[in-house]
């Protein structure tokens, strides 16, 4: 246990770590903002085509 406490403290003493994290954190809000950014496309996409569909049904 004394090892693991030893182990967190020099992380968070090293500045390299720091980066990493940085890193990390910029990385996880670029894939949930692509996340967002696809999930709203496919939505939209459904739409049109759903009313496309629609509009199609209608006129013979």
């Amino acid at each position: 246990m004394k090892a693991l406490r030893e182990l967190a403290g020099r992380f968070l003493r090293e500045e390299d770590g720091l980066e990493t994290v940085e890193y990390a954190i910029i990385a996880g809000l670029i894939v949930v903002g692509t996340i967002g950014l696809v999930a709203s496309i496919g939505q939209w996409a459904y739409n049109r085509f759903n009313t496309l569909d629609q509009q199609l049904a209608t006129h013979p």
